[in-house]
């Protein structure tokens, strides 16, 4: 077993030295980040360079981990987690892609002037809602599946690991919509 996680490990540590040292390079466009008359945007080759540092982390693990010995018996625990995992992801998503319109369906019941989500997509606070509410989800819903148990720590937790994301993708572009604003 562990000869196998050699092997893979090796072969994802050398894709991913492949692709963020030769295939990048060679094929994007743009840098990581492209400035164009004071507009910061995204560059072509962001995503594939996040997505190879993570084969290549992933990679390394798997050569560094020791494990014992596996038992060949199949349980019906890891499928019942599994799906647990599948549920609160997709749970997440559900969040994310209706929680700012249906905020704003409240908002307006309450006596705010009616207005269309599509118009207010990209304004305070509505843009952060979906996203907000449906990552802290994700990752407070899987932190809590693998610890077994909700703890108000990591609500906390997943809450501020939002936060950061939306400081770091968000703040900084500023003609970026959070996803799923985009679809509106």
């Amino acid at each position: 077993m562990y000869r196998l996680n050699i092997y893979i490990g090796s072969g994802a540590v050398l894709l991913a030295l492949v692709g963020l040292f030769l295939w990048i390079p060679q094929d994007t466009g743009t840098g990581l980040i492209v400035r164009v008359r004071r507009q910061v945007s995204i560059g072509d080759a962001l995503a594939p360079t996040i997505a190879f540092t993570l084969m290549a982390i992933g990679g390394a693990l798997l050569l560094i981990e020791r494990r014992k010995p596996v038992s060949t018996e199949v349980r019906l625990a890891p499928f019942l987690h599994t799906g647990a995992l599948v549920a609160v992801i997709i749970l997440g998503l559900l969040l994310m892609r209706h929680a700012g319109p249906g905020f704003l369906r409240i908002a307006d019941l309450f006596g705010t002037e009616p207005s269309e989500y599509r118009l207010l997509r990209e304004t305070f606070p509505w843009k952060y809602i979906g996203y907000f509410l449906g990552g802290a989800t994700m990752i407070g819903g899987m932190a809590s599946l693998s610890a077994g148990r909700l703890q108000a720590r990591t609500v906390l937790i997943a809450s501020a690991v939002t936060i950061g994301l939306i400081a770091l993708v968000d703040l900084p572009f500023d003609d970026l919509l959070l996803p799923p604003n985009g679809d509106y």
